[in-house]
């Protein structure tokens, strides 16, 4: 006889297999030791360049690329919202703000986005994924190009931040979504290094005061996430807007391989600095044993 839902909660009314008891006895579906993850970094082969950005149209340069190569992308394109670069709402000091971000037309957005995205089924490996960010302007071109080029969606995560701008007859935008979509729906790469992983990350993001950067910068911890979930050590990360580099500097941090494209020259002199202050494998720790150490360096 099955037991009623009474029995199987305790005289204070909390289900036996509660969220905290089960956690207790949570491991992550993959994990490395900082040794066996180093191993992993210095033992991948490929036969194409690694651990390289290339200042060329991402089109382009993808269509180089050989089948089956990439073992994950993180991209975070154009906003295509008639940005600049340079507005006061997105830099303390625009002065710092590097010159050349080029935005993409509203009107050839849906076009831009589906030429991008229609290169990722054939380079990426049977187990690879996409992670996506995008504002809610255009998170419906970005949409309808996954779906068109049968990249399968698993999650719609929220990126909840601390940055909004002021409103008079709507609500403050202060959130970004991340999608995360993948080739082969039945046999895709995903490392549950968290017991109860929930959808809505709240991440603050971070002011680079007196810094030179791109028009804007994702934080590093909000990257590493997705690289952590999304693929694993010795891996290929590929992020075709690689802005100010934070994906290369994260693939590096968490011995991580990467390849990039960036249409801004410009930036180079940048990235490189961004990356000469990462040691290799530096935010690498197992999974099991995480804490809430903070990332950022600058």
């Amino acid at each position: 006889m099955k037991k009623s839902m009474e029995s199987q909660t305790t005289k204070k009314g909390k289900n036996k297999h509660s969220t905290k008891k089960s956690s207790k006895k949570f491991k992550p579906t993959y994990d490395w030791t900082i040794s066996e993850a180093r191993a992993l970094y210095e033992s991948s082969k490929c036969n194409f360049d690694i651990d390289i950005i290339h200042y060329e149209d991402c089109i382009e340069g993808m269509r180089k690329l050989p089948d089956n190569s990439i073992d994950m992308v993180v991209a975070d394109p154009p906003f295509g919202i008639n940005f600049n670069g340079k507005e006061g709402i997105y830099n303390r000091d625009k002065n710092n703000v590097i010159e050349g971000y080029k935005e993409v037309e509203i009107s050839n957005y849906s076009e831009f986005t589906n030429r991008w995205i229609s290169e990722l089924p054939r380079i990426l490996k049977k187990s690879g994924g996409v992670w996506i960010f995008s504002g809610w302007t255009n998170l419906k071109d970005i949409l309808f190009a996954l779906e068109k080029n049968n990249l399968e969606l698993i999650n719609h995560i929220i990126w909840k931040y601390q940055f909004g701008v002021f409103t008079k007859r709507k609500f403050v935008t202060s959130h970004y979504h991340i999608l995360f979509a993948v080739k082969n729906k039945r046999n895709y790469f995903f490392n549950k290094i968290e017991h109860y992983p929930e959808d809505v990350w709240n991440i603050k993001r971070v002011y680079h005061t007196g810094i030179k950067k791109n028009a804007t910068k994702l934080p590093t911890d909000v990257v590493l996430r997705c690289i952590d979930f999304g693929s694993k050590p010795g891996d290929i990360i590929l992020d075709p807007f690689m802005g100010n580099g934070t994906t290369a500097v994260v693939c590096k941090g968490a011995y991580r391989h990467y390849i990039g494209y960036e249409i801004n020259k410009q930036l180079q002199e940048i990235i490189e600095w961004n990356l000469s202050k990462i040691k290799l494998g530096e935010f690498y720790t197992p999974y099991s044993e995480r804490t809430n150490d903070k990332r950022e360096k600058n």
